[in-house]
Parts: structure tokens; C-alpha cells; sequence
């Protein structure tokens, strides 16, 4: 084992007990050895007051704790034909809080499917959710218009293609994730060092040094937790968790993804390789085609998505002893100020431009993030037509090309931004269609020079930003 692994969340199985006053909801590890208990008061009608003791209970604790809360809320004492404690339903994972007009809800994941695993980490998708109303009926304030607002709120169905890990962190990228565990691994064995030389200089008891392996013969092992806090703008529950972050214990909090995971299992000269593929979709500017262009006042761009494609050896299921490779590329809408009129009925709704940027502000804060992500190069493909009787996606590449020569003249020349203008409608169009085949000579010295990560047998490339991509921002108009 070694000496920094990340951290497991604690909480992988729920259970929802019922009283007239209070929600208790019962969290358990995979083994179900270890639980913890959150408290949710249903007295009040519109806030929320949650209560995390913070206790790890062992099963037989458990088992007295619901014994009591049973015993203690029947009508009669002594009374067995009515149970004081009802178990209402089993979950997977909070999703978070939500409160409309009236008082708040909790929203259970309460059937999962397991759709990869990485390095020993299982992925999961969300298959079905359940909504449940925390004020008890005696004390709700109802309000006409709660139902509609349910309605609507129910419109995103959190079945498709949600997903969650219990210990894997899906907002970053491998690489972030294996540097985080590099690093503290690092520092773990630094401790160390610093402890062996203490312990030269100060002899300590044999009491003071009590060792519960000593009898065994087995060495003792420090295993320090890795927690880092997700990137927030790949999360699609963070708001629905942010009133009870603060409150409860870190192991109660699950975020969630929206995009694609899936894996296949191939073959490579009889040696079994897993190929994995996560698409991270922006929960910033998120919208529907044509009703979201563009980028807003902070840099987001609509429809942005980063895709992962993961290799690594289905043989070890280790990150540790385990060889794998990761390509990121991100696509999004073209970083201007830009709509679509939709209220005309065309086919291509005309491309308007909002709002002037002459010192290309958007775009210089859209290719911050990506820097300060990815690090440097960064690689635009632009996939606009090129050529059009009347102008419509040309106008973008129009404003797009000045705004990144402005940016590069603020850049060090090794850190400039790449462009790559390629035309693929009319690529695609040409008789000598091969799938991206001009594009390969182009792009094949940028891909060397921006790389990607391959870690074979614990070796990770020293690139703490965590850049794993060969792609800048795609468009897709």
C-alpha cells in the first residue's frame, strides 16, 4: 500500500429513517463496518437544520442508536404493533438540497450502474433519483405555485447522463489526479525522513511506541487521505450541496458530472487494455443549441465540453503499478460576444455580433482558464467555413483571428497561441474524403509538442498544471 492513497468516501449505501419530527439518514461504507448519522429536522416549515455529530458508529452502535430512536418515538411505551422509526428508501448518494416556495427537498440517487473503472476506481451512472419533501405535513406552508415550480425543476432528467465516483475525482483529469497523488506521496515520504531523524536523537519507551502489529510481525504503515476540492465548473450539483458543505462531514458530499463515460475492453496482442472515454460537459453557460452562443462576461463559452480518452492496462488495476496514457481536448462555442436569431423560421438562423470587443476581453479571459488549467500551448482548431456566397460562420473567424494575433502579443513567443483554421464542411464535401487526413501533417508537430500523458509503472510526467491536451477550443456552429 502506499504511503498516500486517495481517500474513499466513507459514505456509499444510505438509508432514510422517518419519525413525525425527524429524518435520519444512515450512511454506510461498501462493507457496511462503519456508519454515520445526519439528523434533519422536519419542525420547520421552510429551513433547513441539519445535524452531523461527526460519530463513526460500528454496526452494533448502529443497532442500539435505531433501537432507541424507535422505542423512543412510538406512541405508548412498551407499544409493538406500530414502529416509532419507518424506514422510507435506501439511496446511493445525496444529490443535495433544493427549496422552491415552500420548504426543502432531498434528492437521492436511488439506483446506480457501474460504467468503468480506473486504476480500482469504480464510475458510476445515475439511473433513477428520488425527490423527497423534508417538513412533515403538520407544519407545511403550502404555496399555489409549488407544484409548478417541482414541475419544472424535474424537467432535467438527472438519469441522463449523470455521473459520480465514490473515489475518483471526475472534474479533473487523470493527470491532475495522478499528480495530486505524486505529490503527496512525496510529501508523505519527506514526514517520514523527518520523523526517522527525530526519533534518533529522542529514544522514546516502548509504552510510549506500542505497536498493535508488533505481536504480528508486521511493520506499522501511516496512509495519508488525498481530498482536493472539485473544479467547480464541471460540477452540476454544487449548488444543490452548497447550504450543507459547511455543515456536514466531508464524506456526505458526492459531486456529480454531466457528459458521457464509457469503456471498452480491447485486445492488444492477447494483452487486455481498457479504453476509456469521459466527456466533462460545462455546467457555466450551459444552454440548448442556438439558444446559447458565444461566451458570457467571465469567459465561459457555451456548449463546452471536455473529452478525456483514457488507455491503460486492464491487467493491474493499480495507478500505482498500472501503465496509462490520457488525450484531452476541449470543444466549445467561439469565445465572442455572438447569438442566433431564433425567432425567425430558418434553417441557419443569421449570426449576429452583441457586442464589440476591441481589446478582445472575452477571448483573453476564456484562454486564461484554459492556461491556467492545461498550462501552455494552446492549440485552437477552428472548423468555421472558410468560403460562403453570404457570410455567416465566416464572421466569427473574422473576429476570432484578430483577438488571438492582440493576445499573442502579450504572450512569450514559446507560449503563444496556436491557430489552425480548417474548413471541414468543405473538406467533407471533396471527393478525396479521408477521415481528417490533410489535417494530420498540420496538427501532427503541434500534438508532439503539446503531448500527452503516459505514466507507465508509477512514472508521471512533471507537468504539475495537469495539461493533458492536444486541442484548444473547437466550434461546431
Amino acid at each position: 500500500m502506499p504511503l498516500s492513497a486517495a481517500v474513499i468516501s466513507g459514505v456509499q449505501k444510505l438509508v432514510l429513517y422517518e419519525t413525525r419530527a425527524r429524518y435520519f439518514l444512515v450512511g454506510s461504507n461498501h462493507a457496511q463496518t462503519k456508519h454515520r448519522v445526519l439528523k434533519i429536522d422536519r419542525t420547520e416549515p421552510r429551513d433547513l437544520v441539519i445535524i452531523d455529530d461527526k460519530h463513526v458508529y460500528n454496526q452494533q452502535d448502529l443497532r442500539e442508536l435505531l433501537g432507541r430512536l424507535d422505542l423512543g418515538n412510538r406512541t405508548k411505551i412498551g407499544q409493538k404493533g406500530s414502529s416509532g422509526l419507518s424506514r422510507a428508501v435506501s439511496a446511493y448518494g445525496i444529490v443535495g438540497f433544493v427549496r422552491f416556495l415552500e420548504g426543502y427537498y432531498i434528492i437521492l440517487i436511488t439506483k446506480r450502474r457501474k460504467m468503468a473503472d480506473i486504476g480500482g476506481h469504480s464510475i458510476y451512472k445515475v439511473e433513477d433519483t428520488s425527490m423527497i419533501y423534508i417538513p412533515h405535513d403538520s407544519v407545511r406552508i403550502t404555496h399555489p405555485d409549488e407544484a409548478r415550480y417541482v414541475r419544472i425543476f424535474q424537467n432535467v432528467d438527472l438519469s441522463s447522463n449523470f455521473y459520480f465516483s465514490y473515489s475518483y475525482d471526475l472534474s479533473h483529469s487523470l493527470q491532475y489526479n495522478l499528480t495530486l497523488l505524486k505529490t503527496s506521496c512525496d510529501l508523505g515520504n519527506a514526514e517520514e525522513e523527518e520523523k526517522e531523524e527525530e526519533e534518533e536523537v529522542q529514544t522514546q519507551s516502548r509504552q510510549d511506541s506500542f505497536d498493535i502489529f508488533e505481536d504480528e510481525g508486521l511493520p506499522t504503515q501511516v496512509v495519508n487521505g488525498i481530498r482536493n476540492g472539485p473544479y467547480a465548473k464541471y460540477v452540476w450539483n454544487g449548488k444543490l450541496l452548497e447550504k450543507v458543505k459547511d455543515v456536514v462531514h466531508s464524506d456526505w458530499l458526492m459531486y456529480i458530472i454531466h457528459g458521457f463515460c464509457g469503456q471498452s475492453k480491447l485486445l492488444i496482442y492477447g494483452r487486455p487494455v481498457h479504453l476509456t472515454l469521459i466527456a466533462r460537459r460545462s455546467s457555466k453557460f450551459a444552454g440548448t443549441r442556438f439558444l446559447k452562443r458565444g461566451a458570457n462576461c467571465e469567459g465561459d463559452v457555451a456548449n463546452e465540453v471536455e473529452t478525456e480518452q483514457i488507455i491503460h492496462d486492464a491487467s493491474v488495476m493499480s495507478f500505482n503499478a498500472g501503465s496509462y496514457s490520457s488525450y484531452v481536448q476541449v470543444r466549445g462555442s467561439v469565445p465572442l460576444y455572438w447569438s442566433q436569431d431564433i425567432s425567425t423560421m430558418m434553417p441557419k438562423p443569421p449570426i449576429r455580433l452583441d457586442q464589440a470587443d476591441p481589446y478582445a476581453r472575452v477571448a483573453a479571459l476564456h484562454f486564461d482558464q484554459m492556461l491556467q488549467r492545461f498550462g501552455s500551448p494552446i492549440i485552437i482548431l477552428n472548423l468555421v467555413k472558410k468560403r460562403e456566397k453570404r457570410k455567416h460562420e465566416k464572421i466569427l473567424s473574422e473576429e476570432l483571428f484578430p483577438a488571438v494575433i492582440n493576445l499573442n502579443q502579450f504572450l512569450p513567443p514559446d507560449h503563444c497561441i496556436d491557430y489552425i483554421a480548417w474548413d471541414m464542411a468543405r473538406y467533407t464535401k471533396s471527393k478525396s474524403v479521408q477521415r481528417a487526413g490533410p489535417a494530420q501533417p498540420d496538427c501532427g508537430e503541434r500534438r508532439q509538442k503539446d503531448g500527452l500523458l503516459r505514466q507507465p509503472l508509477g512514472l508521471l510526467l512533471p507537468r504539475p498544471c495537469g495539461r493533458t491536451r492536444g486541442g484548444g477550443t473547437l466550434e461546431d456552429v
